[in-house]
C-alpha cells in the first residue's frame, strides 16, 4: 500500500495517543462500560432519508483540518448539532482527534446530549481499543479508512465493530482500495473525492468508482461537495449519500446551509 505522508503522520500519532489511552484506561476496563443500550442505526436512517428526501446527509462537525487549518472560530458543536437535525440531516459526523483536526471525544459527547441523530465517530482506526472507546463515547458508527489498514486489519476491526452493535463506514480513494473494502461485504462504502497525496478534490473520483460498488452497498461521496451543481452532480448518478464538513462549517450558520444547498429546491 503507498500510503499518503499525510496519513503517515496522523498513523505514528495516533499510536502514540492510543497508547497512551490504554495506560489510563484497560480495553477491558473500556469493554466492561459498553452500553446495554442499542445503538441509533446509522446506515438505516441515511437509507431512510434517502428515499424519503433523495438524499441521506451526514453533517459534519469539524473545527479544522490539516489541509485547511482552522475552519471555524466560533465552535459549539451542541449548538451545531441542533441546527444539523432542525435542517434535515440523516446523521452527524464528530472529528475527535485531537493532534490534527483539533477535534475532542468531548464534541461528540455533546452532540449526543444535544441531538436524537445517529453519529459517526470520525477518526482514524488504528487498534481495536478504539472501537470500543468509540461505543463507550456514544457513536453508531465507526470509519474505517481502507488506506491506513492492512486487509487483515480492515477485516478485523470491522467484524469487532459489528459484533458490538456498531456500524462502519469503510473508506476508499482508488480501485484498489475499494477491492480491498469489498471483501468485507460493507453495507456503507465512503468515496473520498481527495487526493490524499496532493490534497487535490474531484468528484470525478466517486463517479469512477460507482461502477465497481454492488447495488446493495449504500455510497457515499465525502469531500468537494460544495454546491447545488455538485449535489444534483451526484444525484445524476444515484448517488443519495453525502459527507459534507467545510461546506457548512464555514457558513454563518451550518443548518441554514445544509437547507440551502440541499432542499431550497424542493
Amino acid at each position: 500500500m503507498s500510503i499518503p505522508t499525510v496519513l503517515e503522520r496522523i498513523v505514528e500519532v495516533k499510536h502514540t495517543e492510543v497508547a497512551a489511552r490504554k495506560a489510563l484506561c484497560s480495553q477491558e476496563a473500556l469493554q466492561r462500560m459498553l452500553p446495554k443500550q442499542p445503538c441509533r442505526g446509522f446506515v438505516q436512517s441515511l437509507l431512510n432519508h434517502a428515499e424519503q428526501s433523495g438524499s441521506g446527509i451526514i453533517a459534519e462537525i469539524k473545527r479544522a483540518s490539516p489541509s485547511k487549518g482552522v475552519i471555524r472560530e466560533n465552535f459549539e458543536p451542541s449548538v451545531i448539532a441542533e441546527q444539523y437535525q432542525q435542517a434535515g440531516a440523516a446523521c452527524l459526523s464528530v472529528l475527535t482527534d485531537i493532534e490534527f483536526f483539533k477535534g475532542a471525544d468531548e464534541y461528540l459527547k455533546q452532540a449526543a446530549t444535544e441531538s436524537t441523530l445517529p453519529i459517526l465517530r470520525k477518526d482514524f482506526v488504528v487498534d481495536e481499543y478504539q472501537i470500543y472507546e468509540a461505543r463507550v463515547l456514544g457513536a453508531d458508527c465507526i470509519l474505517l479508512i481502507a488506506a491506513i489498514l492492512t486487509d487483515t486489519q480492515l477485516s478485523h476491526f470491522f467484524q469487532v465493530a459489528t459484533s458490538i452493535g456498531l456500524d462502519v463506514l469503510v473508506e476508499v480513494h482508488n480501485e484498489d482500495e475499494l477491492k480491498r473494502a469489498l471483501s468485507v461485504s460493507p453495507s456503507l462504502i465512503g468515496i473520498n473525492n481527495r487526493n490524499l497525496h496532493n490534497f487535490e478534490t474531484s468528484l470525478e473520483t466517486t463517479i469512477r468508482l460507482l461502477q465497481g460498488i454492488p447495488d446493495d452497498c449504500f455510497v457515499v461521496t465525502e469531500s468537494g461537495i460544495h454546491t447545488q451543481e455538485d449535489v444534483s452532480l451526484m444525484h445524476q448518478h444515484h448517488v443519495k449519500g453525502f459527507l459534507v464538513g467545510e461546506a457548512f462549517m464555514r457558513a454563518d450558520n451550518p443548518g441554514h446551509e445544509l437547507k440551502r444547498l440541499f432542499y431550497s429546491g424542493d
